[in-house]
């Protein structure tokens, strides 16, 4: 069994229109890696020096992994891991 990853919208040019990718269980840092050697370019819009972007959310199986161990949470075979680019903007008044 392999791990999904859901692609947002503004990702899925890197994954060739994809909205789901399949990975490797392990760190969810390795796995950022690896699909980037499939879809070069998703590393560096999704993380840096090794860190999540900021502006990023990552959720496996629905739990947002800045309450669990980052970049460092293991992620298991049957998992789902989404990526939710933060949105902000807006007008101030």
């Amino acid at each position: 069994m392999a791990v999904k990853v859901r692609i947002p919208t503004p990702l899925q040019r890197l994954t060739e229109g994809k909205e789901e990718v399949e990975g490797k269980p392990g760190k969810l840092i390795d796995l950022i890696m690896e699909l980037d050697k499939q879809y070069p370019g998703l590393a560096e819009r999704v993380s840096e020096n090794g860190k999540i972007r900021r502006f990023v959310n990552i959720y496996v199986n629905e739990e947002d992994v800045r309450f669990l161990n980052a970049e460092e949470t293991e992620i298991k075979d049957g998992d789902e891991v989404s990526i939710v680019p933060a949105i902000a903007g807006g007008r101030g008044i």
